[in-house]
């Protein structure tokens, strides 16, 4: 009988590749992961910016939980803060400029009017510290970062690594 000797679990490591940065088995490497992101701030939608790079939104929300208070979750939540900007500044608009209210007679234009009533949009701009996650600590590395810096976060998922330590 022949005696073979069987690599210990941490020589076996030693023999396997690097893996590559970026590369992850579920198919969401950084690039992915960032094209998502920017995706999300532009269209304010997870379905929308999960389909834009061939992944599903389920998935999207697995690595999500999976990466809780990690860079891409803090991007996530940036990301949505750019969204929440967005229509801040639009409801401000009809907030200061009203809503256009066409009127017709027997099925004429025959003038507009304007409408000021924004009780959801103030109701929403009252809120919006809510949708705001609370800064991190000083001594974690998210600490470098404010809530809603959603470019610096970008670039730290891009670049990685994926998780802070």
């Amino acid at each position: 009988m022949s005696t073979q000797t069987h690599p210990t679990p941490a020589a076996a490591l030693e023999i396997l590749p690097p893996a590559r940065p970026g590369a992850r088995h579920d198919g969401w490497t950084s690039a992915k992961q960032a094209a998502f992101l920017r995706a999300l701030a532009e269209t304010h939608s997870v379905a929308g910016a999960a389909r834009s790079v061939g992944m599903t939104r389920q998935s999207a929300y697995k690595l999500r939980a999976r990466l809780q208070g990690q860079p891409f979750d803090l991007a996530w939540d940036a990301a949505f803060q750019c969204a929440f900007d967005a229509l801040a500044e639009s409801a401000m608009e009809r907030a200061l400029n009203g809503v256009e209210v066409p009127h017709f007679h027997k099925g004429e234009l025959v003038g507009t009017s304007r409408r000021y009533d924004e009780r959801l949009t103030v109701a929403l701009l009252t809120m919006r510290s809510t949708f705001l996650r609370a800064p991190a600590a000083p001594f974690h590395p998210a600490g470098n970062y404010e809530p809603e810096d959603f470019r610096g976060l970008l670039e730290r998922v891009e670049q990685g690594p994926e998780c802070w330590e």
